[in-house]
């Protein structure tokens, strides 16, 4: 396997469980203080999610002119962040080709 997509493969697994993370984390924001995060995590999880949505929305504005279903690949995109919006637009995800930077 080539190495970039191993490095790709192991960015979107990191990125999927730190948003899911982060999303928990929110869920639980009435027992903050049980928690006892300090505040500068829980504004990074808070930009995370913020900037996730928001590529989220591009790619499901953008899916259907690359023949994938909007709502699939939005959800998709929100969990691996910029990842997911590369391979939309390069039309590489599944293929066995690393994605070029």
């Amino acid at each position: 396997m080539n190495p970039t997509r191993i490095v790709w493969r192991g960015i979107k697994i990191f990125s999927t469980v730190l948003i899911a993370a982060a999303i928990g984390r929110e869920l639980l924001n009435g027992w903050a203080h049980i928690l006892n995060l300090p505040q500068p995590i829980a504004l990074l999880g808070r930009i995370a999610l913020a900037a996730h949505g928001i590529e989220g929305a591009i790619a499901a504005v953008y899916a259907p002119s690359r023949g994938r279903s909007p709502l699939k690949y939005a959800i998709y995109t929100f969990f691996v962040g910029t990842l997911g919006l590369v391979e939309l637009f390069q039309g590489q995800q599944g293929s066995n080709r690393p994605i070029e930077l």
